[in-house]
């Protein structure tokens, strides 16, 4: 049997509204415990008083685990480079902006000088006036070119919300310049009216690299007056293009450079970076460019306390007796509850749309009884609503008409939303960098700020909100991006050769894989050599190969089967598992029943309902080994690393009871296998190594499965990654390796590079899944430890105790790695081992 966990997105399910914590010892650190302050308005009170307001007393005071102080600073001014427009410093002074921040002058200079540079600052150090104002200039001094259409400038956004809201900054900041400065958003909700005045005639087009892929990059004769003119790509957010994605990006600018030198340009690229490791190093692999860094970060900063926050355990049990922790999605709910009471403006970041919609709807209706004006006052933002829908929530953000709004990350990447006081943060992010991110929307103005990072009931949450040191004193995470993948690179030369046949003089470009591609491509009969050049042969559009998020296929439409309505999209990849017959899906605090999913239409019809349960689905996984790049010794055992098939079914789904998470049923569906190619880690014991471990065969496959799920909750604390990014699957007895083997896997066609960092640093990072595992305080194993939230087994079956003296025997063995440990171990094995060995064996 093969227990499996997959990198799909499986609903977080709301947990207990209303319960009695059991009582137990939290080790504190700096809490807050003071009483409430009589009614006070929210704009005068500091970032450790809001918190005090969130915990008065020792129930809630109880929950912080720790209180990080981050002290102000003072800004340092320079003077824009002589050579801007005086015209653009006119304007930029009469925003209120008097003299540039050291860093931003900087990069203005290197820009000036035809430098590619990224400005990797803080959230709000003005790294958008940092390439806008030499941007501005140079289209400034296009505009009185005698002939042709001047200088153009291009914007790429991750998102449509972060480009629309960069367009509106450009038009305030430009107006002053008159018609010299044209911006605009070329998107997929752009009017096709509108695209053809953009094209021929606007100079700064702000877009995402979705659309300079598949409309642009194709259609490029039609952009010719644009490319051939084009003078900078602003790459704004630069440090989400990872993984995958990040590797498709990669290619698709490798395109664009290619051609504008066809028609004559050679652009300068400005990328603007949160703060992250290595951020020339990450920009230079995103652009095949030398890549100039700015990291002084010159800006003032105001106080800023960052609370980590655990839920209570709660007297109910689930799962073979373990006891449930009040949910992060719940906690969530009922703090961000508190904040708009208090006139608090607050953003909850959550990691799943479902959980973003839950937490709005609790919160709407617990303010509904106390005001119905406040109820009125908070809402959900996430990925898959209509435009109309996403604009109408971003302008009552801006204009302060919403007090609380529970977000996914569509929000996180750099929408200017100021006057924020507080960010709340429903479970890890995956990254450093994204939490910082995260918890740098508020306090924009300068003001100071508060940030709670709420504990999801998981082994990495669990250890990180009492290991502080794991995140405030370590430095943020490296950007990890592979454009030398094939499985990314080759759908590229497709598309690169329809828009102009490939040539030999192309593939230095491209990479070094390149020139082993290409005779591939034109075995599988997608390219043909004619003279010196390839050339596309199909009539299909080769840009329509391949989805660069990495989505799989076109978007499933939920469309309301009684009116016809279109409420929204899911990906392809994730319809399986969140639109199948019979799912319960949330849009915008009402709830729908999925009547049927149409696979070959890419539509699920969904009826408004109120069914007092929620539901989740369950899955099978089958692993094959399809080549072992590299295998090294552990002891008895083998860790290695190469690339594997995975195979994947939905099979059915569970209906659980909304309050207490109780399974109410479970339903069969026929949905078709999926599979992926990709990289893994994995590693096997031996039989020795068990007797060693006193692991019989009635406990082999718990703790296989339970080693399993705490190192994929480890995971993302070694590797630029987030758990769901990443699956699992452990079985006793693998055909191909014939021993008992545990897979870790990226959830990406092709790898991404996250198996490949475990497998480097594994020693370090298996000896934190096993100190997680043996540190938590429950008896057989919980959501804290060893249970996983995406588990296609439904946690079952689990050893906790057998996963850690499973772990202790194959770490024994384990060789020093080259890398730098990113967390230390708390207790040694050894130590830990000699007190397992006292214990008796659970069957």
């Amino acid at each position: 049997m093969a227990f499996n966990h997959l990198p799909a997105g499986v609903h977080d399910a709301l947990a207990p509204l209303s319960v009695t914590p059991v009582t137990h010892s939290v080790p504190m650190a700096k809490n807050h415990r003071s009483d409430r302050p009589s009614a006070q308005p929210a704009s005068r009170l500091s970032p450790g008083q809001i918190l005090d307001r969130l915990a008065p007393g020792p129930s809630r005071a109880s929950r912080i685990t720790h209180t990080e102080h981050v002290p102000p600073r003072a800004g340092r001014h320079a003077v824009w480079p002589d050579r801007i427009r005086s015209e653009v410093i006119a304007a930029v002074q009469a925003c209120g902006i008097e003299h540039p921040w050291a860093h931003q002058a900087a990069a203005a200079e290197h820009a000036l000088d035809g430098e590619s540079v990224v400005v990797a600052t803080g959230t709000a150090s003005g790294k958008s006036l940092a390439y806008l104002v030499p941007v501005l200039s140079a289209l400034l001094d296009g505009s009185q070119a005698p002939n042709g259409r001047g200088a153009t400038a291009l914007y790429l956004a991750p998102t449509k919300a972060l480009a629309a809201d960069q367009c509106r900054s450009v038009k305030e900041l430009s107006q002053p310049l008159g018609t010299a400065v044209r911006p605009a958003v070329y998107d997929g909700d752009t009017p096709v009216e509108a695209r053809e005045w953009i094209r021929q005639f606007a100079n700064y087009v702000l877009t995402n690299p979705d659309m300079l892929h598949r409309g642009i990059l194709p259609s490029h004769p039609r952009w010719s007056s644009f490319l051939k003119s084009l003078k900078y790509v602003v790459i704004d957010e630069c440090h989400t293009y990872r993984g995958v994605f990040g590797s498709h990006v990669a290619q698709v600018l490798r395109r664009l450079r290619r051609l504008c030198a066809r028609y004559g340009a050679s652009p300068v690229f400005l990328l603007a970076s949160a703060t992250a490791a290595e951020p020339s190093v990450a920009a230079g692999r995103l652009t095949g460019l030398p890549v100039v860094e700015v990291a002084d970060d010159a800006s003032p900063r105001g106080e800023l306390v960052f609370a980590l926050w655990e839920p209570p355990l709660t007297e109910m049990r689930g799962e073979k007796g373990a006891p449930v922790r009040r949910t992060a999605t719940a906690e969530t709910a009922d703090l961000l509850t508190d904040l708009a009471v208090q006139g608090v403006r607050t953003v909850a970041f959550v990691r799943s749309r479902r959980g973003a919609e839950l937490i709005s709807l609790i919160a709407q209706e617990r303010l509904a009884e106390i005001d119905r004006s406040l109820a009125r006052r908070v809402a959900a933002y996430r990925g898959g609503y209509l435009p109309e829908e996403r604009r109408a929530l971003e302008q009552a953000l801006h204009s302060g008409e919403l007090l609380g709004l529970a977000a996914t990350t569509a929000l996180e990447l750099g929408i200017d939303v100021s006057g924020l006081d507080a960010v709340l943060i429903a479970g890890y992010p995956g990254t450093r960098a994204s939490l910082w991110q995260q918890a740098g929307r508020a306090g924009r103005s300068g003001q100071g700020a508060l940030a709670v990072l709420i504990a999801r009931d998981d082994p990495l949450d669990t250890f990180l909100v009492h290991h502080p040191e794991a995140l405030f004193d370590r430095p943020v995470e490296s950007t990890v991006l592979d454009p030398d993948n094939p499985y990314v690179l080759a759908p590229h030369l497709c598309a690169a050769a329809a828009e102009l046949p490939l040539t030999e003089d192309d593939l230095a470009l491209f990479g070094p894989e390149t020139e082993a591609l290409l005779p591939q491509l034109e075995a599988a009969k997608l390219l043909r050599r004619r003279t010196k050049a390839w050339h596309w042969t199909r009539r299909e559009r080769a840009a329509d190969l391949t989805d660069i998020r990495g989505g799989g296929g076109r978007p499933v439409q939920i469309v309301e089967s009684g009116t016809g309505r279109l409420l929204g999209t899911v990906d392809e990849g994730a319809a399986h598992s969140t639109v199948h017959e019979g799912a319960v899906h949330l849009h915008q605090g009402r709830t729908y029943l999925v009547r049927s999913l149409d696979l070959e239409d890419s539509a699920a019809l969904v009826e408004e309902a109120d069914p007092p349960y929620s539901t989740v689905a369950r899955d099978t996984t089958a692993i094959a080994v399809l080549e072992t790049d590299v295998e090294i010794p552990w002891g008895d055992g083998r860790l290695c690393y190469g690339s594997v098939e995975v195979t994947n079914q939905v099979v059915s789904f569970l209906r659980r009871r909304v309050i207490t998470g109780e399974v109410l049923g479970e339903s069969k569906l026929d949905l078709p296998p999926r599979t992926l190619r990709t990289r893994a880690v994995w590693w096997t014991v031996t039989e020795d190594q068990l007797d060693a471990a006193r692991i019989n065969p009635e406990i082999l496959g718990g703790a296989l499965h339970a080693a399993e799920h705490a190192s994929i909750g480890m995971l993302p604390l070694f590797a630029t990654c987030d758990r769901w990014d990443i699956g699992g699957v452990s079985i006793p007895l693998h055909p191909d390796t014939l021993l008992p083997t545990v897979f870790v896997y990226d959830g990406h066609p092709g790898g991404a590079g996250f198996a490949e960092r475990a497998f480097h640093t594994a020693r370090s990072w298996l000896t934190a899944t096993r100190e997680a595992i043996a540190s938590c305080e429950c008896e057989a194993g919980c959501p804290s430890c060893i249970q996983s939230p995406k588990c296609g087994n439904g946690n079952d079956p689990l050893h906790k105790r057998g996963a850690i003296r499973l772990l202790t025997e194959l770490l024994r063995g384990a060789p020093e790695e080259n890398d730098d440990a990113v967390v230390e171990a708390v207790t040694t094995v050894d130590a830990e081992e000699s007190e397992e060995r006292g214990k008796e064996v659970e069957g």
